[in-house]
Parts: structure tokens; C-alpha cells; sequence
């Protein structure tokens, strides 16, 4: 759990992340993302997406156990992030 938690700052450092459902969808599809992290309280229907294009694109998908709001806190921002993923 640590170690995911410290390549996401990493990652963050780098301006290596992408934010949102959205954006990281998209960017899975597109094949520039290396990993995808989603929170324990992430809906259902978006983790099917996740499963579904990240074994498309052999990116692997993690499952933190911390809630959305708190890995907005990890990740320096105001609210809620329930999915990012990470730039190759």
C-alpha cells in the first residue's frame, strides 16, 4: 500500500498523472498510460471499464484501500479522486 502511495507522489512530481475518470479512460484507450490506480469506494461500473480497456491494453489496474476523498488529499487537491492513472 505504501509503495503505490509513494509512486502516485512520484508520479505527481513528474506531472506524470491523469486525473478524473474521464482523462484516464480516455488515455487507457489511447495506450499512454503504465499503471491505474482506483480507490475502494470507486463505482462498479467504472471498474468494469477499468478491467475492461486496461486488459485491452496490458496496463494494470490497482485497487487501493483508501477512500476517493482521501487520495484527493494524497494528491494535493481539494476533492474527491476516485481514479488516475499514470503516464508511461
Amino acid at each position: 500500500m505504501a509503495d503505490f502511495i509513494s509512486d502516485i507522489k512520484d508520479a505527481m512530481k513528474k506531472k506524470r498523472l491523469v486525473l478524473g475518470t474521464e482523462s484516464t479512460v480516455k488515455n487507457l484507450k489511447l495506450g499512454k498510460l503504465a499503471k491505474v490506480f482506483a480507490t475502494n469506494n470507486c463505482p462498479e461500473d467504472v471498474k468494469g471499464d477499468l478491467e475492461y480497456y486496461g486488459e485491452l491494453a496490458n496496463v494494470p489496474v490497482v485497487y487501493l484501500s483508501i477512500p476517493n476523498d482521501e487520495l484527493g488529499t494524497i494528491c494535493k487537491k481539494q476533492f474527491a479522486i476516485s481514479v488516475l492513472g499514470q503516464k508511461k
